[in-house]
């Protein structure tokens, strides 16, 4: 019987990740939440759209399309499931749900490519109708062929903030203003270690050199203030400072926010990962050798899941975990193959540093959030009732805060809140992030329907067969 390998996500972790595996003669399971591969970066449109590559992927277009064709020639080579939740791992099961029924698929090894979320600090009115993530915002574009409004603010920082705003410029959309919470100086200061990708760093110059020339407004070292609006017509505006302090507003009916992406690591945690602290960006984790194995026997960790290092990075460490995998299968793996990938993977992750240090995570703005800023939108909970439980109990810690208020609770699981909740009880205890803890992770890492069914079990031949 050959061996069983499961791959989570159809992006470009887990679709090079499959063409290694496919190309070693084994036939992967290929889980994916989505309808389509490409994860979110190649999110492909919908059946019967017929947008080209250069308005769905701009710069990236080249290599989306050799992705997508990578998967349709190894379409029938896996056991592809679209459509299809992870929600649990546990016993050496990953713990599936498609169409209302809920399964477990046994693996030999299981390789973790669930890719990355977006990065939130919550802003005064963010909970307005027309407030969107950056990954919401292209989700939109990419997905449904929609804007996310008919005039759009972009604010936040990092390369996504500039390359949405310029994707939904080059579809027609009306972009209003792009507004980064980094300066120049620290982009300036960080050039040395953003010349370890010259190539990256002279396509992030075209995009922002095509924003100006198309008239958008762009700057730098802004503080956003509040999204002005009202219950019944959602966003109207978006208030912020500039670096000197000035006070500005720009009318808007919708914002995309977000800085930088984080790590999606439910699953790794629940397979049994650890955690360490990451000082220059200010968050956990995963722990991982350098080929992408986890603490846990036969598990792996490839793509922005372990580190946002960017799409091309996501690939070598699919391949990377693949070959991990395959040789403690057993299985034969040219040995020239995993240096090459390491030391270009090196390189990714001192570009992805010295862009930490260009567009960093603003933790002043949690240090000086208004009170009455809604924090936890799920929960509906405020900065000031989180800072309230921790001068009145003293729960400095983030999961003894989550047992006494339900920040993190809701339905995101703490994905859009965690990370500020972190800074804002960490500055009210006076105490570094990393002591507050990070929420743990707990099954289902997304909401299950309740009607949910068990799946039949597979017939003796189908079982035989996988």
């Amino acid at each position: 019987m050959s061996a069983r390998v499961v791959i989570v996500g159809a992006g470009p972790a887990g679709v090079r990740c499959a063409e290694a595996l496919v190309a070693a003669g084994l036939r992967p399971v290929l889980v994916d939440e989505s309808t389509r591969d490409g994860g979110q970066i190649y999110r492909r449109q919908p059946e019967g759209f017929r947008r080209s590559g250069e308005t769905l992927y701009g710069s990236e277009a080249r290599k989306a399309a050799s992705l997508h064709a990578a998967f349709d020639r190894l379409r029938d080579r896996i056991d592809y499931r679209p459509d299809t939740l992870a929600w649990n791992v546990a016993a050496a099961e990953l713990h599936v749900i498609r169409e209302g029924l809920a399964g477990a698929l046994p693996w030999d090894a299981l390789v973790l490519c669930p890719g990355a979320v977006d990065r939130l600090m919550p802003v005064p009115g963010w909970h307005r109708a027309g407030t969107f993530s950056l990954g919401g915002a292209q989700v939109a574009l990419k997905g449904q062929a929609c804007a996310i409004g008919r005039r759009t603010v972009f604010a936040g920082s990092g390369p996504l903030l500039y390359l949405a705003a310029s994707q939904y410029a080059q579809a027609g959309a009306e972009v209003a203003a792009v507004l980064d919470t980094s300066t120049f100086g620290q982009s300036l200061r960080a050039l040395p270690g953003l010349a370890a990708k010259p190539g990256l760093l002279a396509k992030g110059a075209g995009i922002l050199a095509g924003l100006r020339r198309r008239g958008i407004p762009v700057r730098r070292g802004i503080r956003p203030v509040a999204i002005e609006g009202d219950d019944d017509h959602g966003v109207r505006g978006l208030s912020w400072k500039d670096a000197a302090g000035i006070p500005h507003r720009t009318d808007c009916d919708a914002v995309a926010l977000g800085w930088h992406l984080r790590p999606e690591t439910q699953l790794a945690e629940l397979a049994g990962c650890e955690f360490a602290w990451d000082a220059l960006t200010r968050q956990w984790l995963p722990r991982i050798d350098e080929d992408g194995r986890i603490a846990t026997r036969g598990v792996y960790l490839a793509g922005d899941g372990a580190r946002v290092l960017g799409a091309d990075a996501a690939e070598d460490n699919g391949r990377l975990a693949a070959f991990a995998a395959l040789a403690d299968l057993g299985l034969p793996v040219e040995p020239s193959r995993p240096p090459r990938l390491r030391e270009r993977l090196a390189n990714h992750r001192r570009f992805a540093d010295a862009l930490a240090r260009a567009y960093p995570w603003p933790a002043h703005l949690a240090t000086t959030m208004p009170d009455e800023t809604l924090l936890c939108r799920c929960e509906g909970l405020t900065a000031g009732q989180l800072r309230e439980t921790a001068k009145d109990t003293g729960a400095c810690e983030l999961n003894r805060a989550k047992a006494l208020m339900r920040v993190g609770m809701g339905r995101c699981q703490g994905r859009f809140c965690g990370h500020a909740a972190a800074e804002v009880l960490a500055a009210a205890g006076g105490i570094p992030p990393e002591t507050v803890g990070r929420l743990r992770a707990q099954a289902p890492v997304k909401p299950l329907a309740i009607a949910t069914d068990a799946l039949p079990p597979p017939s003796e031949p189908e079982a035989q067969g996988r």
